[in-house]
């Protein structure tokens, strides 16, 4: 049975949350603000945490940031902010996924089983090697000519997919699908934020790619700085 942690302050969805998500199968426990949830992801380790931002005495995007300092722990962020910036904001401080309020009991439940499907079903490989970046998936580790690179489990999750393809050309649509497990859609701007993410932590841009390369109306390849595709194909991403 997964354990969630529910952090969230207003006591109406916070209750609802928690009849709901127990009647699918859940453990659930809760927190009603920032500071307690965040010391309550730290000491009962849940296999999940859902994440409200409006919280009264931290804002969730911080809490978020601290959380992420010292657990890797899946996080969900329930939120009624739709707008890019929020929405960067979440994802570059290493949510998993997000939901914007209003939502439904049963979406909340098929990304939380997503999420952690995702993290539970991957089996330990050999390293991935793509000129000098290096995948350990076994032990979630990535280095770039030796130095290790500080990624989000998210961030990790793609960057492995494209190397698992190295030198494949790889469409957002199916990158959404497998490493965000939502196949019916998303947010438009989740898998270009994670790119563009991936490309700052790895030295580079859009415009002067070297292990990133954007290929106008198709999609990404990952490839070793000699293997690139020819620069006329590049686009921004």
């Amino acid at each position: 049975m997964p354990h969630l942690l529910v952090v969230e302050d207003d006591p109406q969805v916070r209750g609802a949350l928690v009849r709901a998500l127990r009647d699918r199968g859940h453990a659930v426990a809760t927190a009603e603000t920032g500071m307690s949830g965040l010391d309550a992801a730290v000491t009962r380790r849940p296999d999940l945490v859902v994440l409200d931002l409006g919280l009264p005495d931290v804002d969730g995007v911080q809490v978020l940031r601290m959380l992420r300092a010292v657990s890797d722990v899946p996080v969900i962020v329930a939120t009624a902010r739709d707008d890019e910036p929020d929405m960067v904001a979440v994802l570059g401080h290493g949510a998993d996924d997000y939901v914007v309020k209003p939502f439904g009991a049963a979406q909340l439940d098929a990304r939380i089983k997503a999420v952690l499907r995702r993290l539970g079903a991957e089996e330990p490989r050999p390293p991935l090697c793509v000129g000098e970046l290096v995948l350990d998936e076994a032990a979630r580790e990535a280095a770039l000519a030796g130095a290790p690179l500080e990624l989000t489990p998210r961030e990790f999750d793609l960057l492995a997919y494209l190397a698992r393809r190295a030198g494949q050309v790889v469409s957002r649509r199916e990158l959404l699908a497998q490493v965000w497990q939502q196949p019916l859609g998303g947010a438009d701007k989740t898998v270009d934020v994670h790119l563009s993410w991936l490309r700052r932590k790895l030295g580079e841009t859009a415009q002067r790619p070297r292990y990133l390369h954007t290929v106008r109306t198709v999609g990404v390849k990952l490839a070793a700085p000699d293997a690139g595709p020819d620069a006329s194909a590049h686009g921004p991403a």
